[in-house]
This record gives structure tokens, sequence and C-alpha cells, in this order.
């Protein structure tokens, strides 16, 4: 019983280690990111105070007012789709292929931000409409991920049969499939993102990333410029690909984790067969035996001659 107590607190240190290394690891990613950007940032908001006492030197009749009624309409117009840079009209970002692309996008967690309905019946929808849509999404890539990898292993099965070397096999396919899936989901993207959305190659492999990864930042959306005239099998490609490109990356993810794990009870049997080890040796040395054998020693009358 006071082993198995001890292993049991035994595991208590391993998970506050992994909590520390978690701490450690967002707090690395704080400081690096503000090394990276904070510089820049402060740059940017002195760029633009120049830019607004310049705007409002340049024209007399806006003042602060008036500035922050034009920043206003601007913003507005950003929220719903509109250009101001011509006197025309768009359908704005709430038209059927943008909207299915926008329910996509509650349903899969990813939330750009750049778009969110406004009146109180499109809200409540909303709250409901992802209660619902996100469990059943999550069932669904569940699913999918779960054929894709059957798919990967009959295929595996299928060439250990031919050739009879599991492990090189099985090596063989995953990297196969990790590498279809990359040039499938980013690097294909990529070079379509680029084209039509006038993005950097660096910028649409990131939007990738941050897409099928669901962190969604909002930063860069594709199908959202007001001044661009998007065919209309781009937003059905986009949907198709944000659902498959997210089963994919959750069955990468997937086997990651499993790899870590894999590794972490390689590490965990190796510690605790060092340790039994080293109990049964010092049990070896004292076992209750010789302690009897050195008893009964001590207790014998000394040998007269």
């Amino acid at each position: 019983m006071e082993i198995k107590e001890m292993l049991n607190l035994a595991r208590v240190p391993s998970i506050l280690m992994l909590g520390v290394v978690y701490v450690a690891y967002v707090l690395i990613g704080g400081v690096v990111f503000w090394k990276l950007e904070g510089d820049l940032g402060q740059k940017d908001i002195s760029l633009l105070l120049t830019s607004k006492k310049k705007l409002l030197r340049t024209y007399a009749c806006l003042n602060q007012d008036g500035l922050e009624e034009v920043a206003q309409v601007v913003h507005d117009a950003s929220k719903v789709g509109l250009s101001l840079k011509g006197n025309y009209t768009t359908d704005g970002f709430w038209k059927f292929t943008s909207s299915a692309v926008f329910a996509a996008t509650v349903v899969t967690t990813i939330g750009y931000g750049n778009i969110s309905p406004s009146t109180t019946a499109g809200q409540i929808f909303c709250v409901f409409f992802a209660v619902v849509g996100i469990p059943l999404n999550m069932v669904v890539l569940n699913r999918v991920g779960k054929y894709m990898l059957a798919i990967e292993r009959n295929i595996s099965d299928f060439l250990e049969g031919k050739t009879g070397r599991r492990r090189c096999t099985r090596f063989f396919v995953h990297l196969v499939s990790y590498l279809s899936g990359t040039v499938l989901f980013f690097v294909v993207p990529m070079i379509v993102f680029q084209q039509h959305e006038g993005w950097t190659y660096a910028q649409a492999i990131y939007y990738c990333f941050i897409t099928l990864s669901t962190i969604g930042f909002g930063d860069f959306v594709a199908d959202s410029n007001p001044d661009k005239a998007y065919p209309e099998w781009y937003s059905i490609l986009m949907a198709s690909w944000i659902f498959f490109g997210l089963a994919w990356l959750a069955l990468l993810v997937n086997h990651s984790i499993d790899i870590l794990e894999r590794l972490n009870n390689h590490f965990k049997q190796r510690f605790s067969g060092q340790r039994q080890e080293e109990e049964s040796g010092s049990a070896e040395t004292d076992t209750p035996d010789t302690q009897v054998e050195e008893d009964e020693e001590i207790k014998k009358p000394p040998v007269t001659q």
C-alpha cells in the first residue's frame, strides 16, 4: 500500500513539471512577440499620429469631431463590406456565398471577426446555431479524420503485404500522406490566394495556417475585399478547403500527440526500470533472510575450546 501511495504521489511533480513547461512556453512566446512586434507597434502609432496631424493641417475645415465621424463611416463600411474608393455599391458581406462561409467559420470556431451579426435576431440565432453546430462539426470532422486514417492504414497494410517490411512501409505511407496534405491544403491554396487576393506567399501561407488551426486572427481574410470581384466558385472552394483542411490538420495533430505520448511512455518505462533495478539491488543487499542469519549468528553462544 505504501509503494502505491508513493507512486501516486510521484505523479504530482510530473504534472507540476508539465504545467511549469507550459507556462514557461507561453511566457517565452510572449517575450518573443513583444520583442519582435513591440518596437514596430510603437513606430506604427507614431506614424499614425503624424498622419493625423498632417490630415488636420491639410483639411482645415476638418476638426477632431469631423475626423472621428469619417473614421466611423470607414469602420462601418468595412464591417459590411462596402467599398469607398468608387461611386458604386456592392452586395456587401451578407450575400449567400459569404454568409455560408461565415456560418462555416462559426461552427469551426475560426471566428475571423471581420464580419459579425449586428441585428438582435441574428445574434441570438448565432448563439443557438453555434451551440448545435460546434459539436456537430467536431463529430463530422472526427469521422472524416477516421476515414482518412483508415484509408492510410489500408494502403499501408496493402504495401506491407507486398514488401513484407512493416516499419519502412508505415514510415513511407505517413511521409507521403503528410507531404500530400501539405501540398493540397497549404501549397495549392497559397498559390490561389496569392493570385486572387494579391498577398505575398508568406502572407498566404500564414493565412492558411491561422485558418486551419482555427486561430483566426482576422488580419487576413480571403473573399472579403470589397474592391475585388470574386468568382462564384471561390467561396465554395474556400468552404471545402476549410472543412477538409481542418480534418487533415486534426489528424496530423493527433499523430503528433501520439508520437509525444509514446516518447513520454518510453522515458517513463526507462525511468521506472532504473528505479526498480535500484530498489531490487538495495533489497538484495538487505533481504529478510540475510537479516535472520545475521541475528542467529549474533545469538549463538561463543565456541569454547
